[in-house]
């Protein structure tokens, strides 16, 4: 019964794991790029923890007023709004701002500085990111997978021993 009851909990386990690796991994091989949501300028579309998913624009004149639009600005990766869309003596520009009351403009975006476009969120799962990347979510994420290991073993080990 014992060995029946832990390979459920093993099978559940395993499971929830290989999907956390997907949802946080995987889709990077489908040129989909996770990126935790940190501020509320985009409540309530994108909420705080939530994991959104970029996928890379190919063609910035695609981009209209009204789409979310991920972009690196002074080193930081911002999703907000296109309010405004346009050209100047550099070319094709696009302005943004969060959807969040008060919000204000940002500075003019560059299709150079444009990162993707957002095609869906999983609320939460920022939250798991962020933990397993940094300590001390690494060495609890490790000391887990250790025992999900030996908790595959355990069952067989301990009845290997009780038919001795």
């Amino acid at each position: 019964m014992f060995k029946k009851i832990m390979g459920i909990v093993n099978t559940f386990l395993i499971v929830l794991v290989g999907v956390l690796v997907i949802l946080l991994v995987g889709l990077r091989f489908v040129g989909l790029t996770p990126y935790t949501v940190l501020s509320s300028s985009m409540e309530p579309k994108y909420h705080v923890g939530s994991v959104i998913y970029v996928i890379e624009v190919s063609d910035p004149e695609t981009l209209e007023v009204g789409m979310p639009l991920t972009y690196a600005l002074e080193g930081t990766t911002v999703t907000h709004q296109i309010v405004d869309k346009g050209t100047d003596e550099r070319g094709l520009y696009f302005v943004t701002q969060g959807i969040y009351e008060g919000s204000r403009p940002d500075p003019k975006v560059y299709p150079e500085q444009i990162v993707g476009k957002p095609v869906f969120t999983i609320p939460y799962l920022g939250y798991v990111s962020h933990f397993v990347q940094n300590p001390p979510g690494i060495y609890v994420t490790i000391a887990c997978c250790a025992l999900l290991i030996i908790f595959c073993f355990l069952p067989d080990l301990l009845c290997k021993k009780e038919t001795e």
